[in-house]
């Protein structure tokens, strides 16, 4: 994609002055480090990190229609948060394949919000105006006149809580949200899902905040090792944590079953896109989600192929990185159900390197 038309963040001037090295993603023109990777991820692991995610896609809806719209194009059951709640759904095509995995939000009022990918942003727009009637349901993507900032670390809740006002955020438990305000007043929608394995916030507010929010985060965060983090860091820490990317984990080739999110499928609440799909292929998933590890400094990238018993072929790794917090090479891959607790090998750059079959996540957070 030409540079000229990637679509910028209220961030991007900050980013480009402040050492982000910037690549494309998602049609975006984003920041995948600003020095070390590896320094970025131990920041988030140990203090606080700031991540400009303004790049993925913020809908509104507020009509009378919402819930009905969000209950027939999502599988998890809307219908069931409350105010303050959210939800990680799927939204599937017909024959139950992911289109993409999205958050949302119930607000006070019968609002709700969507968080979903960059890269999908269009095809989901595209996937709500086909499944029912946006204008009733008062859609509204705010996605280009709101930024988002997210705030990840074990030290994030006190950083969080000492600059946004009228929201108790220490009162906010996980995939809860909560309306507030920032710097003397500019309004905050405030959540607390994290997508590191760490706790962590995200805000959102209007464009114009962006960047002196930002800026008040990075100083009232010095004394707690507050650095800002790049779409680099995102993608190890992520990784340890093993929660699915699309384009990686998902896509519209595989069903929930397949990535081990069937909990989000709840066929019980009604019709909505991909139910009867999903229905028949529940009890014979081809595929599971697995995830490895290489002793040293290898790394099996996506793509690299799985190998089971007696030299078969039997999937693909589908995300790997070298660990900073293991200090060794991990992956998460999809092969074939029958061979998942299969000794494999994979191959990396032409050789076959012995790995372990590990459980998911490769880490969890010290309680």
């Amino acid at each position: 994609m030409d540079s000229d038309s990637l679509l910028l963040t209220p961030l991007h001037a900050w980013h480009a002055a402040n050492g982000g090295r910037m690549v494309e993603f998602g049609g975006w023109s984003m920041p995948v480090q600003y020095g070390s990777i590896v320094e970025e991820h131990r920041a988030v692991r140990s203090g606080v990190g700031l991540f400009d995610i303004s790049h993925m896609g913020r809908l509104d809806f507020d009509g009378p229609k919402a819930l009905e719209l969000l209950e027939r194009v999502t599988t998890n059951h809307v219908a069931r948060l409350v105010p303050g709640q959210i939800q990680y759904s799927l939204i599937c095509n017909e024959s139950g394949g992911v289109r993409d995995d999205v958050l949302v939000y119930r607000l006070p009022g019968g609002r709700f919000t969507m968080v979903c990918n960059a890269s999908n942003r269009e095809k989901v727009l595209g996937h709500l105006r086909a499944s029912g009637d946006v204008a009733a349901a008062g859609l509204n993507d705010k996605t280009q006149t709101t930024a988002m900032i997210a705030v990840q670390g074990p030290l994030a809740a006190g950083l969080v809580e000492s600059i946004v006002e009228t929201c108790d955020v220490s009162a906010l438990g996980y995939y809860r949200c909560g309306l507030g305000s920032v710097l003397d007043g500019a309004p905050a929608l405030i959540s607390r899902t994290g997508y590191t394995g760490e706790d962590g916030f995200e805000l959102i507010v209007p464009t114009e905040a962006a960047e002196p929010l930002w800026t008040r985060l990075m100083e009232a965060g010095l004394d707690r090792g507050t650095i800002p983090c790049g779409l680099g860091a995102r993608d190890t820490l992520r990784l340890e944590a093993a929660m699915p990317l699309y384009g990686h984990e998902l896509s519209e080739e595989v069903d929930p079953y397949e990535v081990g999110l069937g909990w989000a499928v709840k066929p019980g609440k009604g019709e909505f896109v991909g139910r009867t799909a999903l229905i028949a292929r529940k009890g014979s998933p081809r595929l599971a989600r697995i995830g490895l590890t290489l002793e040293g400094k290898r790394i099996a990238r996506q793509g690299a192929i799985v190998f089971g018993p007696g030299d078969r072929p039997i999937g693909q790794v589908s995300s790997g990185t070298f660990s900073p917090t293991l200090e060794r090479g991990i992956a998460m891959a999809l092969v074939e159900r029958d061979y998942a607790d299969s000794a494999v090998e994979v191959d990396v750059r032409g050789t076959r390197a012995g790995v372990s079959v590990v459980p998911l996540p490769f880490y969890r957070r010290p309680a």
